[in-house]
């Protein structure tokens, strides 16, 4: 038999970075706070993030420029983050022992670069706080009446509050725990909820050139989209080659577009090795090169012509001219080949990973249905609604996070302030 459990001012549903930094704040400003946590610890995602690097946010101060990532959403996070924003975030983690540092396209990590010291500063300010926190406490169900939250049901008990945040992520590395356990409950609820896909997630390829170089990242290439021959739009970043296709920044970028593409029809890519060269200076350094080598075979110097690492792979790709070829002996078409290859790699995408490899999957709940100045239900006043339970697209580089941290601190705040009782 379940039994009736202790209430509290405040209980966080979900242990990871919005539900550990709302219960934080909301401590900090005096409410007694109880997580709840399906798993056995919490923080599972935090902690491989960004590689077990952590990009924990991004340094654009200027708020305006930062919201441009947030695509739709921008019109509604400006209260938000005029309450918590970066010059905020990186006061916040270094008073408390995490000092951060600035990569390049602006990226922010802990100065150790390690996801797990994120994890242990947010940590010790719930223990300061004295947060009191369940973990493998797995919440069956969330209560409500009259139009009010008015209890959580678990396995063990019911837990009740005043306030209510709810913090469960979305559903991108769901061997993490973020299973969309929170899209369901808020539907439930009467909240509409956009079904949730990956959108900052790798693709998948379907030629071997491009698997065959799993592992190899390079820093500065432009890939451009197709779709069925037609050119529909191109970005210029770094790029990583996988054992499926390709991932790194250049690509989880591009992917919420790509989808939209392959509804379209068959999408096709060109990877320019060579962005800052037009093909008639690529001929000119070809020849360059060539002329330095005049006897050796094109196969014992393709390397000098390739980014570092990809010779073997794009080498092959050259279908009308002999590896083993004296470079005296290769034709003007020929040297235009090659270059026409090295500005225009050739590739077909054949869809985008699932959730298991997603850094963000879209979905949530419409803002239209949240008061985004205090991140509360406009359902349910005693309900708050945090994170990747928000339906936003973002890019990668520390936009993810950031939004875990601006929106954990507003509902922390006002969830501490106005107990609904």
């Amino acid at each position: 038999m379940k039994k009736q459990v202790e209430h509290y001012d405040v209980i966080v549903i979900g242990g990871g970075a919005s539900g550990m930094f709302a219960a934080g704040i909301a401590a900090k400003n005096g409410a007694r706070v109880l997580i709840l946590e399906k798993n056995r610890q919490m923080g599972e995602k935090l902690k491989i993030t960004g590689g077990g690097r952590c990009n924990i946010t991004n340094a654009e101060y200027d708020t305006r420029a930062l919201l441009k990532h947030f695509g739709e959403g921008e019109k509604f996070l400006y209260s938000a983050f005029a309450q918590f924003g970066i010059k905020e975030t990186f006061s916040y983690f270094e008073e408390h022992g995490l000092p951060l540092v600035i990569q390049e396209r602006k990226r922010a990590f802990p100065k150790t670069e390690r996801a797990i010291d994120v994890f242990y500063a947010l940590e010790r300010i719930l223990k300061k706080h004295k947060v009191v926190i369940k973990t493998d406490e797995k919440v069956t169900a969330i209560e409500s009446n009259v139009g009010k939250i008015s209890g959580v049901n678990t396995k063990t008990g019911t837990y009740t509050a005043a306030n209510y945040i709810l913090a469960t992520g979305g559903q991108s590395h769901p061997e993490t725990g973020s299973t969309g356990d929170g899209f369901r409950w808020l539907s439930r609820l009467g909240h509409h909820v956009v079904e949730p896909k990956p959108s900052i997630v790798p693709l998948a390829v379907k030629e071997q050139w491009v698997k065959s170089l799993s592992g190899v990242s390079l820093s500065f290439m432009r890939i451009t989209f197709y779709v069925d021959g037609q050119r529909k739009f191109k970005k210029l970043g770094k790029l990583l080659f996988t054992h499926f296709g390709l991932s790194g920044p250049l690509i989880l970028n591009s992917a919420k577009m790509v989808d939209d593409l392959l509804h379209e029809g068959v999408v096709t890519a060109t990877i320019d090795a060579y962005p800052d060269t037009d093909q008639g200076a690529l001929e000119s350094k070809i020849l360059k090169i060539f002329d330095a080598n005049k006897n050796k075979m094109l196969k014992n110097i393709f390397e000098e012509l390739t980014p570092e690492g990809t010779k073997d792979a794009i080498l092959p790709l050259l279908a009308n001219i002999d590896p083993g070829k004296k470079v005296h002996s290769i034709t003007k078409d020929e040297r235009k080949q090659i270059a026409t290859l090295l500005k225009a790699l050739p590739l077909t995408v054949t869809g985008l990973m699932g959730y298991d490899r997603a850094v963000i999957a879209d979905g949530g709940v419409s803002l239209a249905e949240i008061d985004t100045r205090t991140m509360r239900s406009k359902l349910f006043p005693n309900l708050y609604i945090t994170g990747d339970l928000l339906h936003l697209n973002r890019q990668s580089g520390g936009y993810s996070l950031q939004l875990c941290w601006t929106t954990g601190f507003v509902a922390g705040t006002h969830a501490s302030r106005t107990l609904v009782q």
